[in-house]
């Protein structure tokens, strides 16, 4: 069970997130809605303490993550990994390396360093790595380096990397924003896979309102740096869309419309 109490953060005289408290419970995938400037990408940041909290509570199965610190915070990170918009893939190597990056907080930092430097891994490690590639339909591709594939590619690699990790929980950044809608597609599938298959539990902000009622088992909507909308995709009515958003739903269906599916190009 991920638990956040009045989760808070604030920057300078802004605040981006204003007493948050949710609670998640393992397995769940979770679509995290708003506009632009809602405190969605800070709230996720600071579940996985890459931004700290200025008050209130992270706990996660009992343990309080916003008192861990040194190894233990390294630990966390391991545990919770985290997919970015941009990927935050090494362009100049391979993919399968790549994803063995996901194995390196396993190791003791001083270690890590080393093998990081050297591209050290055990054949064990590497038979992971293939596994997870092969489950995306990116094998073929494990030698190619990463800056050969396409966006909805390198997205798959990333979430490859992080099960890599053996992650408790997945947190995903709005991980489709730079993609079509056939790679945006491919790489909701492949989260919901995770969820499902691996019972890891799942947020994943999102920017398409139907993306997140198509893939997603509960929905939260923030604004302001607030929770204002908290349930099930098919609760989430015309009414609350205009309330999240401050227009009606027909209107940010068009402003937000995905573009159409390129002519041509591989599917990732």
């Amino acid at each position: 069970m991920l638990e956040l109490q009045d989760l808070t953060c604030r920057f300078g005289g802004r605040v981006a997130v204003d007493r948050v408290s949710l609670s998640v419970p393992q397995g769940q995938m979770v679509g995290i809605i708003g506009r632009s400037g809602a405190g969605k990408s800070t709230l996720l940041r600071m579940v996985n303490r890459l931004t700290e909290p200025t008050a209130g509570a992270i706990r996660h199965d009992g343990v309080d993550v916003t008192a861990l610190r040194g190894r233990a915070l390294r630990d966390w990170r391991t545990r919770c990994a985290m997919i970015f918009q941009q990927f935050n893939l090494i362009q100049r190597l391979d993919v399968l390396t790549n994803v063995l990056v996901g194995r390196l907080n396993h190791r003791p930092g001083v270690v890590a360093a080393l093998d990081s430097l050297l591209l050290r891994f055990s054949p064990e490690e590497r038979a992971m790595a293939l596994d997870a590639l092969e489950r995306f339909d990116l094998a073929e591709q494990a030698l190619q380096r990463a800056e050969t594939l396409s966006g909805g590619q390198q997205q798959r690699v990333a979430i490859a990397r992080a099960l890599l990790q053996e992650p408790r929980l997945l947190l995903a950044d709005e991980p489709i924003a730079s993609l079509d809608p056939r790679n945006a597609r491919v790489v909701m599938e492949a989260l919901r896979d995770v969820n499902r298959r691996d019972g890891l539990t799942v947020l994943v902000n999102l920017h398409h309102l139907d993306t997140a009622r198509r893939y997603c088992d509960r929905i939260v909507a923030m604004a302001a740096g607030r929770v204002v909308f908290d349930g099930m995709p098919a609760a989430l009515t015309a009414r609350e869309v205009e309330a999240i958003y401050g227009v009606p739903e027909e209107a940010l269906e068009a402003e937000t419309a995905p573009p159409a599916d390129p002519a041509v190009g591989a599917v990732a």
